[in-house]
């Protein structure tokens, strides 16, 4: 159905920190053929609020039956009854095992329409590329928005929210629902980059620098040579650093 193939891969490093608590995979739907669902978590508080993000989305995927052409509607409620399934079993382990395990999320639904839609909980983040330029990427200006217009929160407080446990956005805060911020595009072509890490990566480069690694390089290298960088440029006292590429290709065309 479309012009382009998939070139995809996920890279990790633990950086300094004693254990990996990110996670990330790219999965498929058993239901839903010619679909990806690519998801990235960074636990808070160790890797069980990643692990239960990792557990619920292929679950939640693979009972998804998506018909002819789903609505961008239909594909955003995919990824919000996942965020919403993993924080409620999140707070109900927290109340048996009286530790709580907050996580982010970042979530991608490709599909093989050349629809897009994204959504993220927290600080992990997602570009979206173009022959190198950044066209989107998530961030806090919708959460920061909503504290000030629903929660009555004064702007300088939304601006300091990481600061404050009660308005942190994150799967598992038992103090606040996720609030979730959606992204979509249409007619995706070959040449386009999607890139889902956690802040142990973005932290460390420019919009343009990420752009040009994937640009010119397999998902791959373009990993080996960010995880190497961001190593570099943290002197050695980098975080966990995680990451998901999908990028859209031409196919090679078979000779006669």
């Amino acid at each position: 159905m479309t012009s382009y193939k998939l070139e995809a891969g996920t890279a990790q490093h633990i950086g300094n920190r004693p254990q990996q608590n990110d996670r990330v995979a790219l999965m498929t739907g058993a239901r839903a053929p010619g679909y990806v669902l690519a998801v990235l978590s960074d636990g808070v508080a160790g890797a069980a609020g990643a692990d239960q993000v990792m557990h619920t989305a292929k679950q939640v995927f693979d009972e998804f039956k998506p018909g002819d052409r789903p609505t961008v509607e239909r594909l955003q409620q995919l990824l919000r009854d996942i965020v919403q399934e993993t924080h409620l079993v999140i707070n109900m382990n927290a109340v048996t095992t009286q530790v709580q395990a907050p996580a982010s999320f970042v979530g991608l639904v490709l599909t093989p329409h050349g629809d897009a839609v994204w959504t993220h909980v927290g600080d992990s983040r997602l570009y979206y590329f173009h022959e190198g330029k950044c066209l989107a990427r998530t961030n806090d200006a919708a959460y920061i928005e909503h504290l000030v217009s629903t929660d009555r929160v004064p702007p300088e407080a939304a601006k300091n929210h990481r600061k404050s446990k009660l308005l942190l956005n994150l799967l598992g805060n038992n103090r606040k629902e996720p609030f979730m911020a959606f992204g979509e595009r249409s007619g995706l072509a070959a040449g386009d980059t999607f890139l889902l890490c956690s802040d142990g990566l973005w932290h460390f480069f420019t919009d343009a620098e990420l752009g040009g690694a994937l640009a010119k390089a397999s998902p791959r290298q373009a990993s080996e040579m960010l995880i190497s960088k961001a190593g570099e440029r943290s002197h050695g006292k980098g975080g966990n650093c995680s990451m998901a590429i999908v990028k859209l290709v031409k196919p090679v065309l078979e000779r006669p």
